[in-house]
């Protein structure tokens, strides 16, 4: 934060944690004016989304908002509205919603994202606090689809006095449906700020070393309490239409050489640790090799030691724990495999909150 000038600094009044001067002290405002915060930075974790319920109106709701979002699915609208909202939003709301009942935090009556993502910010707080203990920063998190809403967020950190904001995008490789529309929304919400914080937006990190070596370490710290030892282990991203990689978008690369340097790293070859992609939706085609084909294939050509990691989400939601966990584990084994095992995402994990930290410090240079 900018310091003020030697001239002012014996004479300025000292500031009140309420933004007023200490008691004896001639305040530089004038009569009326608006009491002034002291200014902050403030940094915003943002994730995908989550449904407040598994009924079928809060999934409505939910698929609603994301399934209307252009940057996820980008067909003419004229066509795609009235699918959606004739026939997707009326029959996909209860399946959906039996598929997150499976795997909900029933204790906080929330879905784990939730759940882990909360966890990720208090353990990033703690984290920077300790690694920059003379600045007063907000560290606060948000969904780009449901609750807690990034407008909601970025109002409340802008009322706590935030003037330099960094948006983190918990996404480790870019994609427009991911990455883009999250800042997107944190974009569309600061139209309505009069006194709008300068913004940075953190890149994604697909290839940083510590985080190559936090999924490698989890990898090796989970295969080490098993009693027995995979022959195959997939690596499943997200998958995106083909489409969007012609268009220009970055992920399937990224994708890719996380998956090359994991693979390094762990000293496998490309049979060891094959690249494939989960959740397709539609009919079009999507990159390939598709997850669930890929599972399927295994199997029947007597591989009966699998596991299945997913480098690209970086807590655990209902694409790695109903998709793959049961999903993923209920196929293998019914055609033909023995044992299935899955790598939880890095979550609140140490090393991974020392990552986020590091990362957040870098793109903070210049503000701190």
């Amino acid at each position: 934060m900018t310091k003020p000038a030697r001239a002012e600094a014996a004479t300025a009044p000292q500031p009140t944690q309420d933004g007023g001067v200490a008691a004896g002290s001639v305040s530089p405002l004038p009569g009326g004016h608006p009491s002034v915060k002291p200014q902050r930075i403030g940094v915003l974790l943002l994730n995908l989304g989550t449904p407040d319920a598994t009924d079928y109106w809060s999934m409505r709701r939910y698929l609603k908002e994301f399934l209307s979002d252009e940057r996820v699915i980008d067909v003419n609208p004229l066509l795609w509205k009235p699918l959606l909202n004739l026939v997707i939003l009326t029959t996909r709301p209860s399946r959906s919603g039996k598929a997150y009942a499976a795997i909900w935090n029933r204790e906080r009556n929330e879905s784990p994202l939730r759940t882990i993502t909360r966890e990720q910010c208090t353990k990033l707080t703690e984290a920077l606090a300790r690694a920059l203990p003379d600045h007063d920063l907000l560290i606060d998190w948000a969904m780009r689809y449901g609750n807690p809403s990034t407008p909601a967020a970025i109002r409340r950190m802008v009322e706590a006095g935030c003037t330099r904001l960094l948006l983190f995008a918990l996404y480790p490789q870019y994609a427009a449906a991911t990455t883009a529309t999250a800042y997107d929304q944190a974009f569309r919400a600061l139209l309505e700020e009069r006194w709008q914080p300068a913004v940075r937006t953190a890149p994604p990190y697909f290839e940083h070393p510590a985080y190559i070596e936090a999924l490698a370490r989890s990898i090796e710290t989970h295969f080490a309490g098993l009693s027995w030892q995979p022959e195959v282990v997939l690596a499943s991203f997200h998958g995106l239409p083909k489409r969007y990689l012609m268009l220009g978008d970055p992920y399937h690369c990224h994708c890719a050489k996380t998956a090359r340097l994991l693979r390094e790293r762990l000293g496998w070859d490309e049979s060891g640790l094959r690249l494939t992609f989960q959740s397709r939706f539609g009919r079009e085609e999507w990159l390939r090799p598709y997850t669930d084909e890929t599972v399927l294939e295994l199997a029947r050509a007597g591989v009966r030691n699998l596991a299945i990691v997913t480098p690209g989400f970086a807590a655990d939601c209902l694409e790695t724990l109903e998709e793959i966990a049961i999903g993923a584990r209920e196929t293998f084994l019914e055609h033909g495999g023995e044992n299935f095992t899955f790598v939880p995402c890095l979550n609140a994990a140490d090393d991974h909150i020392a990552l986020l930290a590091d990362l957040v410090r870098r793109e903070l240079a210049g503000w701190i």
